[in-house]
């Protein structure tokens, strides 16, 4: 019989619908009943394409015995991180502070009075193994020490209540903004974490991009840090795209690699990965790495978007599983079955000369480097052959059943059963999740903007321009940006992320064509709308909920660390220094400024958690605007120059080919292209 979680359009709690759990989702229904009943809550966070959530739904979650317990002594709540990035983040931290450490799913264990958490964990087996003891023991200790321990849960539960509060509120650091030595620090700091160093004891390798956009950042400034940094930016890009990370067969990227070789990947695939990923190869290409991989990379993971990922409407679906069924008779799904190859697959397909030149250019051994099987990598740099190319063209016949010049579109199966029963001329598919996310879309559309002006490529825009245009005739309803949208739906009031990425994208949108002025008056609209329900006025920046949609929230937070994604504070700060640039409207960067001095503490003390931020003192420190006329943007717009915005002045005089402003004041104007590009290199350098 279904539980509560049968009304919910998300993938994730679908998922959950038939276990014997009666789980109900985050409403202030459930919350009253465990209340009322005085039962601790059992919070339960995942998303559709976690692995370890499948697993644990499979086993402990699907277990008669455990439901049994967990039904009679707490009331379940199944929560969809991708839906609610807020309590996911609070309960994340508790989390971190009970163990020291955090992952999903997120099993958090709440006071049913106050929603305080008081135990914690990631996955539990059924049975005791790996270390862990089995969860209906640990069910039975919790339920135990909430009845039985009541004064240690009230001193513990006090403690918690206050570290978390006590963590929202950020203290001021007598730190000098104007400076450039803070920025030189976060800098390094940035550029040791994604160096090779930090990956020599074999942990696993995530593309991080928040450092290594700062890290490219820093780049100009070797001369001022430390030296033995310098490369680090440009090797992400090589492991990004010759590692077992990228798809080379049929383009797109996991979400990373489980070693620090960069060769077997957790195989999911993230849009926020990829969007972020695009732009970044990107910028590598347009700051002189014309290395050939970045630019296939982006191209396959284009045409992975258009086949797979995109919407008849034009937006972009969220993500894919890793898991997928080697057989539609198969009970559970395997790991990276859809991706992976056999040395005898591939020796009875291919001829011998074939499978040599594979074995050339990617690693291919009779015995393999994930479970027998092989995941490709490709050896050296450089353009691939046309041998090559055509080579994994039936690599991509023998995945899809068709050449990739005869697929235009994919049709996403969204379920398992979808997946089993799909007539497919291939192998069988791993699930997609087709919700649209505001933030993450935005990610791909500032990719895809940035990889048009650095390519050229007009379709790439275009792709952009309508995930986009879908945002803002659909998400908004009466002036209000809704986060999620199932199958046409808006659902979810948006969050501080979804505001920022999206005003990031419609600059990134602008600045392609500064002509076309719809979208930054579009960034101007939503920027006030962020201001007036997520602003901070008491510290500046911006809280990550909206001031009317914080009631079952114990704390308020304002986001700063960056993860897999960049803090929504960190792209707001930078947003409000483009749009001062843009507009001439100081109020802007009055804005940034108090922001960027309400987390002065954490950019002096805790560099390695924020680089987004240091990009933000970047832009405030190093930010111009270039005027030029309109025909002169190319040659300008495709180069790297993080720090700058670019307007259109048809009042330039006849003998002034560009001009260059900082803050209040412009450089003398530039006579000609060289010597505009002369003065330029002078202010992003300091």
């Amino acid at each position: 019989m279904p539980n509560h979680l049968v009304k919910s359009r998300s993938l994730y709690l679908q998922k959950h619908v038939h276990n014997p759990i009666d789980w109900w989702y985050w409403c202030e229904e459930a919350l009253d009943i465990a209340k009322k009943e005085d039962k601790p809550i059992f919070l339960s966070i995942g998303y559709s394409s976690c692995h370890w959530c499948t697993v644990m739904e499979g086993e402990a979650f699907s277990n008669p015995a455990i439901a049994n317990y967990l039904n009679t002594h707490f009331l379940p709540i199944k929560v969809d991180r991708e839906e609610r990035p807020d309590i996911d983040s609070i309960y994340m931290q508790a989390l971190q502070m009970m163990t020291g450490q955090g992952g999903w799913p997120l099993n958090i264990f709440l006071t049913p009075d106050r929603l305080i958490p008081f135990y914690g964990g990631t996955y539990f087996p059924v049975d005791p193994r790996f270390g862990r003891p089995g969860f209906l023991q640990v069910l039975q200790s919790v339920r135990r020490y909430y009845d039985e321990e009541k004064e240690k849960l009230a001193a513990f539960t006090r403690e918690m209540l206050g570290a978390l509060q006590q963590s929202a509120i950020l203290p001021i650091a007598d730190t000098n903004l104007q400076s450039d030595e803070l920025l030189y620090r976060g800098i390094e700091s940035s550029t040791a974490v994604i160096g090779v160093s930090m990956n020599r004891y074999g942990r696993p390798s995530f593309p991080m991009i928040p450092y290594a956009n700062l890290a490219l950042e820093g780049q100009r400034f070797l001369d001022r840090i430390n030296p033995d940094l310098a490369g680090a930016a440009y090797q992400r890009g090589e492991d990004l795209a010759l590692g077992g990370i990228y798809d080379h067969v049929a383009g797109g990227f996991h979400r990373y690699t489980v070693d620090s070789t960069w060769t077997v990947p957790h195989f999911e695939k993230m849009l926020y990965d990829n969007g972020q990923i695009v732009e970044y190869l990107a910028n590598l290409w347009s700051a002189g790495d014309r290395e050939p991989a970045f630019r296939r990379a982006i191209a396959g993971t284009v045409n992975w978007l258009k086949r797979e990922m995109t919407a008849p409407a034009g937006y972009f679906y969220a993500a894919q599983d890793a898991d997928s069924f080697r057989h539609a008779t198969d009970s559970e799904p395997e790991e990276g079955a859809f991706y992976v190859w056999s040395y005898d697959e591939l020796a009875d397909f291919l001829d011998r000369s074939e499978l040599q030149a594979l074995q050339n250019a990617f690693t291919l051994t009779p015995e393999g480097n994930f479970e027998g099987q092989n995941v490709l990598q490709r050896h050296d740099r450089g353009e691939l052959s046309d041998e090559i190319e055509a080579i994994l063209a039936k690599l991509f016949f023998l995945r899809y059943g068709a050449y990739p010049h005869e697929i235009e579109t994919f049709p996403p199966a969204i379920n398992n059963e979808q997946a089993k029963t799909g007539e497919w001329r291939g192998r069988i598919p791993a699930v997609t999740d087709p919700k649209m996310i505001v933030a993450w879309n935005s990610l791909m559309i500032s990719g895809l903007a940035r990889a048009s002006v650095v390519f050229g490529e007009e379709e790439y825009r275009e792709m952009a321009i309508r995930a986009a245009r879908f945002i803002l005739e659909n998400q908004r309803i009466e002036n209000r940006l809704y986060r999620l949208n199932y199958g046409g739906q808006p659902s979810v009031f948006a969050q501080a992320e979804d505001y920022a990425y999206l005003i990031k994208a419609l600059l990134d949108l602008h600045e392609g064509r500064p002509t076309e002025t719809e979208w930054l008056a579009a960034a101007i609209e939503i920027q006030s709308e962020f201001d007036r329900h997520f602003g901070s006025i008491e510290f500046g920046g911006y809280f990550n909920t909206a001031d009317d949609n914080t009631g079952d929230l114990i704390i308020r937070e304002r986001g700063y660390n960056d993860n897999a994604t960049p803090s929504a504070n960190g792209i707001a700060i930078t947003n409000l220094i483009r749009l001062s640039h843009l507009t001439e409207n100081l109020d802007y960067l009055a804005s940034a400024e108090r922001a960027l001095g309400s987390f002065s503490a954490v950019l002096t003390e805790s560099p390695t958690s924020c680089p987004i931020l240091f990009v933000a003192l970047d832009n405030y420190r190093h930010g111009f605007s270039v005027r030029v006329r309109e025909g002169d943007l190319p040659g300008l717009i495709d180069r790297y120059l993080p720090t700058a915005v670019y307007r259109v002045d048809t009042e330039l005089s006849e003998y002034t080919f560009g001009l260059i402003c900082q803050g209040l004041t412009c450089l003398e104007p530039a006579r000609d292209r060289e010597q505009l590009l002369d003065r330029i290199e002078g202010v992003i350098k300091g």
